[in-house]
């Protein structure tokens, strides 16, 4: 993913090294908008092949069943697909200002110009886009989103022009091996189709140290930089996906792209649409994981875990009696708190690390009850805790 033309050495070898493990953002938050160097030939200008491809050119009638249905999903879909153009400003390393371009994909969601796409497609952007497929340009103010998730909310004025909007599936009742179509603006050419299969699902990607699609569409529909926010869509012309990531061993398309469920995105786009913020479930406690040396220092009563160091005051972890730590510690560089609780399981699923806990919150509201599983000292103990609500991302 390019940010830019001008690329030191380090960062050179940085994206090289995000490039060859695994999962990564297919939105190219950063790179060219525009398709360049693609040599192409317009029909009119050799008149003979003109003629000849006019008369091969399938009818209505003669198209497969298959070929029906992708023709039918592309014109009712792609005018409410936009192509989102961001510009931001970076600082080089002697701190000048170089300004960057970036592009990606949405749908319009509601006919008063909400259009879902990535956080990472708009973020950081001083300034917002949008080309939707009738070749209609428009500013766009950014609404909001859920970082944790990579996904945001923008809108755009249709100024009394009504707005085609796509409408919203149910991705818990997606089955592996069923038709889908992906719509989008890879490398800058806007509007491109494609299509493939479901071909997994229930998978949890990790993205960063702090995001991941949880119950993520897995995908053979081909996927490339550019395609990020754009619809997943099913034959019905539902979107029960966004377009998100995909792995890539090699830095090149391997066929596995990765969608966010659009169950996943309605709970978001809603609170941002009816409340300007995303209600996101919150527990209260600063941990440490304890698995190896560090349980073994302390003679803690498991091999793995989370060491509660302190919870947050009126947070529904304080509230509901769990324990941060009582006493100073020197643990290598870091000075920690020890003698609190330790944490090893959240609903009857093992944690030993923040990422844990934080999958499994994703999938709660604020004021759900969850069972939290903890040592205190040599004793197990079993406590309910009421979440409570998150200010911020």
């Amino acid at each position: 993913m390019s940010r830019g033309n001008a690329l030191g050495p380090a960062r050179l070898l940085v994206i090289a090294m995000i490039l060859v493990l695994g999962a990564f953002w297919v939105g190219a938050r950063y790179g060219p908008h525009q398709a360049k160097d693609v040599e192409a030939r317009r029909l009119g200008d050799n008149p003979v092949a003109s003629a000849r491809l006019a008369a091969d050119q399938p009818h209505s009638d003669r198209l497969t069943e298959e070929e029906s249905i992708n023709v039918r999903i592309y014109r009712q879909a792609s005018p409410a697909v936009a192509n989102i153009l961001t510009k931001a400003t970076e600082y080089d390393f002697f701190m000048d200002p170089v300004p960057v371009e970036g592009a990606g994909s949405g749908f319009v969601i509601d006919p008063r110009g909400y259009i879902l796409t990535n956080y990472h497609v708009v973020a950081g952007a001083q300034s917002i886009e949008v080309i939707l497929g009738d070749k209609t340009r428009a500013p766009a103010k950014f609404i909001g989103a859920d970082q944790r998730n990579d996904v945001a909310l923008i809108k755009i004025d249709p100024k009394g022009k009504p707005l085609a909007a796509l409408p919203l599936g149910d991705s818990s009742t997606l089955q592996v091996g069923q038709k889908v179509l992906a719509i989008g603006d890879p490398f800058g050419f806007q509007s491109t189709l494609t299509t493939g299969v479901v071909s997994a699902l229930g998978r949890t990607v990790q993205t960063s140290d702090t995001t991941f699609i949880d119950d993520a569409i897995q995908t053979d529909a081909s996927i490339n930089r550019g395609n990020s926010g754009g619809p997943l869509i099913d034959t019905h012309g539902d979107v029960i996906g966004i377009n998100s990531a995909i792995y890539t061993p090699s830095g090149t398309t391997a066929g596995i792209g990765f969608a966010i469920p659009i169950n996943t995105a309605k709970l978001i786009a809603n609170d941002l649409m009816t409340e300007g913020k995303v209600r996101r479930a919150y527990l209260g406690v600063r941990t440490i994981p304890v698995a190896g040396w560090l349980a073994e220092a302390l003679d803690l009563p498991v091999q793995e875990g989370l060491l509660v160091e302190a919870t947050t005051k009126n947070s529904p972890a304080a509230a509901a009696g769990i324990r941060g730590g009582d006493k100073v510690a020197q643990a290598g560089m870091r000075r920690i708190m020890i003698g609190g609780d330790v944490i090893v399981g959240l609903e009857g699923q093992k944690v030993s690390n923040q990422f844990d806990i934080d999958y499994i919150l994703n999938r709660k509201r604020p004021g759900d009850t969850v069972t939290v599983t903890l040592y205190r000292g040599g004793q197990k103990m079993e406590l309910p805790v009421k979440l409570g609500e998150r200010d911020g991302n």
